[in-house]
């Protein structure tokens, strides 16, 4: 199984990044994904989840509102849209997949998750 996360970067405050996870080795449809971030010195956060149907999403309450997770199983790929991004949306990036049978449930602690991916940086700075 491999998750590969990509599209972090250097953005100024108030602008945006459209970050991707392409998984591959697994049943795409079977899989709950999540979205974290982990600042330097900090936990490794929740930030956003999404079912496995895609019907079902919840996000942490500092991006809800700026942030979308979605999901295209026939691409086998997890998006999440960051919109209006702030100096302390600054860390690296992470999707993680989680095996479930619940079509309609999503997760939120790291630890509940199988598969993780290797993280991208997202750095806002002007």
């Amino acid at each position: 199984v491999q998750l590969q996360a990509s599209g972090g970067g250097l953005v100024q405050p108030g602008g945006s990044l459209r970050l991707s996870c392409a998984a591959s080795g697994l049943t795409f449809e079977d899989y709950a994904m999540g979205w974290f971030r982990q600042a330097p010195g900090k936990e490794r956060e929740f930030v956003a989840a999404i079912s496995w149907s895609g019907a079902n999403t919840h996000y942490s309450d500092s991006v809800k509102g700026r942030f979308t997770i979605s999901r295209d199983n026939a691409e086998i790929l997890s998006v999440l849209e960051m919109n209006s991004l702030r100096p302390e949306d600054t860390a690296v990036y992470y999707c993680a997949a989680k095996r479930t049978a619940f079509t309609g449930d999503y997760y939120l602690s790291r630890r509940e998750y199988d598969y993780w991916g290797q993280g991208t940086q997202v750095t806002v700075s002007s």
